[in-house]
């Protein structure tokens, strides 16, 4: 049986590059084309020599495939997108330029005027866990951005439950690799190493997507949210710990209360094969290099706030994994193809 022929729209970028890392091994697809303008003309594995193994000449333009990833940054994104949807293929967006569902905020958020809107109502949210069935039947997937995919997991089964109020504070800290592989003085190893900062306090761009996400999972409560992003000296990982009120009388007090809510978020994420609900906090180091987001939801000490830590790897469930796993859907392949390996450790 043929494979599905998959091309990669800038290859060269840290999403990219895992993108074609994790699809190497994919039983169901093979990797027949992929851009980078700055690196058009040379092999593939002469830019990236882990990735020899794929025989392939970067381009300047997507060859004929059966199924693209676009792995560009946003804005420029659209602009390949908008094309191989209008003209029937089925398409994952890395970018952002697709997960927000009102054109008025990409000059807010992203400065630029969406130059398709009518694309954005078709585009789904690409977090399977909340949209398993529409990305099944979707031409064009929004992937989601990483801060937003561990913060909406972290807090989905308790606002669907109605559990919390509707002010919550996510403090979320990031390794480097997700700034993006274009150089900048933020992201030298000597600003970062022994280093720990918070940014973009007037507001990430991730928070709409948040905001959205998080309104659609508690229509009757819209939420208030305080997002911190904090940059750390490591190369993969966030870390996101999710702060709200609990409603009054909604769990019990103590521990049997942290237990109610190990039972509301096994049963939430029972069957989904990428999120693991646990009893500890877990570190960054126990999603290195795999498709997983750990969830460890509690309570404070006084038992009257929800905290709930989540964890993920940037690059994988963060944006190449979570891509590769809505591709298995809109291919009608088992979601958890090619993405089944373990974490690295240590």
């Amino acid at each position: 049986m043929r494979r599905t022929r998959v091309g990669i729209i800038n290859v060269t970028g840290y999403a990219g590059v895992e993108l074609a890392r994790l699809l190497y091994q994919h039983p169901g697809v093979e990797v027949t084309s992929v851009t980078g303008r700055s690196a058009a003309g040379q092999k593939l594995g002469k830019v990236f020599p882990h990735l020899a193994g794929l025989d392939l000449i970067i381009q300047a333009e997507l060859g004929e495939v059966d199924f693209a990833f676009s792995a560009l940054p946003h804005k420029e994104s659209a602009r390949e997108v908008i094309p191989l949807v209008r003209g029937g293929l089925k398409v994952v967006d890395i970018s952002a330029d697709f997960r927000l569902k009102d054109p008025a905020a990409y000059p807010t958020w992203y400065g630029f005027t969406h130059p398709a809107p009518e694309l954005l109502a078709l585009a789904v949210f690409g977090l399977t866990e909340l949209y398993h069935s529409q990305i099944a039947a979707a031409q064009l997937v929004a992937n989601p951005g990483c801060y937003p995919t561990s913060a909406i997991l972290a807090l989905a089964p308790a606002l669907r439950a109605g559990l919390i109020e509707p002010d919550i504070v996510i403090d979320s800290k990031s390794g480097v690799s997700g700034a993006g592989r274009t150089l900048s003085l933020g992201t030298h190893y000597s600003e970062v190493n022994e280093d720990v900062s918070a940014y973009a306090l007037e507001g990430h761009r991730h928070l709409p997507e948040i905001v959205q996400e998080l309104n659609l999972l508690s229509p009757k409560s819209p939420v208030r949210v305080t997002f911190i992003p904090h940059l750390i000296p490591m190369t993969r990982g966030i870390l996101s710990t999710c702060y709200a009120n609990l409603r009054p009388g909604k769990i019990a007090p103590g521990k049997k209360g942290k237990d109610e809510l190990m039972t509301l978020y096994s049963g939430f994420y029972r069957g989904m094969p990428f999120v693991k609900v646990v009893d500890v906090s877990p570190h960054t180091k126990h999603t290195y290099g795999n498709n997983d987001c750990i969830i460890y939801p509690t309570t404070d000490y006084g038992g009257e706030k929800l905290v709930v830590i989540s964890c993920l790897d940037n690059l994988v469930k963060g944006a190449a994994g979570q891509a590769i796993e809505n591709m298995n859907l809109m291919l009608s392949l088992p979601e958890t193809t090619g993405l089944e390996a373990l974490a690295v450790y240590p």
